[in-house]
């Protein structure tokens, strides 16, 4: 777990940022953060337990493991889980959200979701509302038990929407959930595509860039991200924009696993993700939010919840804010 310990065996990283980096091209964002920098926020994986899914050490149903996870993040500075969620289609993280919704209530910190859409054709649409709406009701709605600890932006609550398939039409499901009060923010993974006035928000995921997976795992998605915030900017400065951090990658324990990876850089391919939106948002214009990927999702080796991989060994980490207020990595 993260402590203290940082300060003296992980911050001669930081002295890396500090160089030549160009100038912030004039944008002025729509949504902006609330403070002086953005939220940071976690993707949180809570289907541990399952016997589909490798064994980590605890069970993600673990009332006393989640509150110490809750508990250890806020102390690292991070403001919320966003866990990933699959409606019906798997009842085990549907029960372990609603805990963790509770438990986010007790402990003062915040949770949000990601739907995990399926990758269905015939009735995509009707899914995806029926979902939406069955979480609504579940988690959002005022009535509804512990919804006080969801994530909320300008006082509506934040969804993530992980596509797989296109196939649902956007314009049927923003104008049911329009139909909420307060309607949520939507963000979408990657750039705007098809129905991007549907979404409210963009987010970059863990991607190696234009060149494809390297088999050392050098493509750490520098490209990638240029690509995500220079778009963002220039064209987008109206939607929520979601900063996107990873660690590394290596999905070589996960069933579905084609053997692709990022390497950790000693550390550095964190840092460079956490802080690279720099380069192309000036110092009054912060993001809202940026989303690490991921707490803990051990079978594609991207959690950060032990620590982060520094040459070789595993090195703890005190404050990401910390991390977070380093200059950018050079272009």
């Amino acid at each position: 777990m993260f402590n203290r310990f940082w300060l003296g065996s992980f911050s001669f990283l930081l002295l890396l940022f500090h160089g030549c980096v160009g100038t912030p091209q004039p944008v002025k964002l729509k949504y902006k953060a609330v403070g002086k920098s953005p939220q940071i926020l976690a993707v949180y994986e809570a289907w541990f337990g399952e016997p589909n899914h490798i064994s980590v050490g605890y069970s993600s149903s673990d009332g006393q493991k989640i509150a110490q996870q809750m508990k250890t993040a806020k102390r690292e500075g991070i403001d919320a889980f966003v866990v990933d969620w699959y409606g019906d289609r798997d009842p085990y993280i549907n029960q372990n959200y609603a805990l963790m919704q509770q438990i986010a209530a007790k402990h003062h910190f915040h949770i949000a979701m990601m739907y995990d859409q399926a990758a269905r054709q015939v009735g995509a649409t009707d899914e995806v509302i029926s979902d939406l709406q069955q979480f609504h009701d579940a988690y959002l709605a005022s009535n509804s038990a512990g919804s006080n600890p969801y994530l909320t932006y300008e006082g509506r609550p934040v969804i993530f929407i992980f596509p797989h398939g296109h196939y649902a039409d956007w314009d049927e499901v923003r104008a049911a959930v329009n139909k909420w009060n307060p309607a949520p923010f939507l963000i979408d993974e990657n750039l705007p595509g098809e129905y991007a006035k549907d979404f409210d928000g963009f987010y970059p995921w863990i991607n190696p860039g234009p060149k494809g997976w390297a088999a050392d795992g050098s493509h750490w998605g520098k490209e990638y991200l240029a690509d995500f915030y220079k778009t963002m900017a220039s064209s987008y400065a109206d939607k929520v924009i979601v900063g996107g951090a990873w660690p590394q990658f290596n999905d070589s324990k996960a069933s579905w696993g084609l053997n692709r990876h990022i390497a950790p850089r000693c550390g550095q391919t964190f840092l460079d993700t956490l802080n690279f939106w720099k380069l192309y948002f000036p110092p009054k214009q912060v993001i809202p939010f940026v989303l690490i990927e991921t707490w803990n999702d051990y079978e594609e080796g991207s959690e950060i919840e032990p620590g982060i991989s520094v040459c070789g060994s595993q090195q703890p980490i005190t404050s990401i804010k910390k991390a977070l207020r380093q200059a950018p990595p050079k272009q």
